[in-house]
């Protein structure tokens, strides 16, 4: 392979973010103590970016950074990392995303508030067509929706496959989805993007419209639904001592794209893409538990799953 060439390449959100665990979430109004205060990094794109690289794949990042310590630090931890960060610009006076992160000890869940400030938002005449071609797959998360189409249609014409994670309703994100080949849409994304709440009539709706390859959600602890050549594959997730589910579903794709670049069949990169956000959910941050491949054949070969018969009787009539 050629020194500038990479696996893949992502286009979309990084944040740094701060992690607070505490006992119990008050209720509105209350007082709780902080069992536990870190910083770590985060974002949708350069968390799965972070997780093909540490599953072997090169990697680039297309995206902005504020010139605060926060940008500074996500900078430095993708560098740390190996990610190809030739094309990630630091913005000056402008601060880094941010999230304040409330994780409840007692589930693992956790409770997001953040902010981003407008002048990282990447524009399409920002996106290098070069940076796109040479990589076997695109990765976006529809943020900044022109940059993403920009990138979309380079990846088109070079017969590179795009891959989607669609979690928020972005104002003209329905734009990018004829480019999309393989949408791992949050839950609530395509029932609010397109006002169908049936999950296999949306997927469905999202092959036939579209002409995607395969559209599909990820469930939560409830594992993933995909659908793909007139088939849905429903794959449960993991049960596993939840610490912290930030990044579970960025982990998610990374692992996903691994399993696509790898010629792996959509079931076992399921299974492993479930598997992989199973285990981060162990450690504390969006980048705190990823595990090796073997940990996550691991857990597929002998761990216990959620099994939702809703989603498991529903793909098994429809097949």
């Amino acid at each position: 392979m050629a020194a500038n060439r990479v696996d893949v390449v992502g286009l979309g959100l990084n944040a740094t973010d701060t992690v607070m665990v505490v006992r119990d979430f008050p209720a509105l109004g209350g007082k709780e103590r902080v069992v536990s205060l870190s910083r770590q990094a985060g974002g949708q794109i350069a968390t799965a970016l972070v997780t093909c690289q540490r599953l072997g794949l090169k990697t680039r990042y297309i995206g902005k950074v504020g010139s605060d310590e926060g940008g500074k630090f996500q900078l430095e931890s993708l560098r740390n990392e190996g990610v190809d960060i030739a094309h990630v610009r630091m913005v000056p006076g402008a601060p880094n995303q941010f999230g304040h992160i409330i994780v409840d000890q007692a589930t693992g869940e956790r409770t997001v508030f953040w902010d981003r400030d407008p002048r990282l938002a990447v524009m399409p005449e920002e996106v290098a067509p070069q940076a796109i071609r040479e990589a076997r797959a695109l990765h976006l998360d529809g943020c900044d929706v022109e940059a993403c189409l920009c990138a979309a249609q380079h990846a088109k014409q070079a017969g590179i496959p795009v891959i989607a994670d669609l979690d928020t309703v972005y104002k003209q994100v329905e734009r990018l989805f004829p480019y999309i080949d393989y949408l791992l849409a949050s839950a609530n994304f395509l029932p609010s993007a397109t006002g169908e709440d049936d999950p296999f009539r949306v997927l469905e709706y999202m092959a036939r419209e579209y002409r995607m390859k395969a559209p599909g959600m990820t469930l939560g602890r409830d594992g993933a639904l995909l659908y793909s050549e007139g088939r849905f594959i429903y794959s449960p997730g993991f049960v596993v001592e939840t610490v912290d589910t930030t990044g579970a579903g960025d982990v998610f794709h990374g692992a996903f794209i691994y399993g696509l670049l790898s010629g792996w069949q959509l079931e076992r990169t399921l299974d492993f893409s479930n598997a992989m956000a199973a285990l981060n959910c162990m450690a504390l941050g969006a980048r705190g538990g990823i595990r090796s491949e073997s940990e996550a054949l691991e857990l597929i070969a002998h761990g216990s799953r959620h099994v939702n018969k809703a989603y498991q009787a529903g793909a098994g009539s429809r097949c």
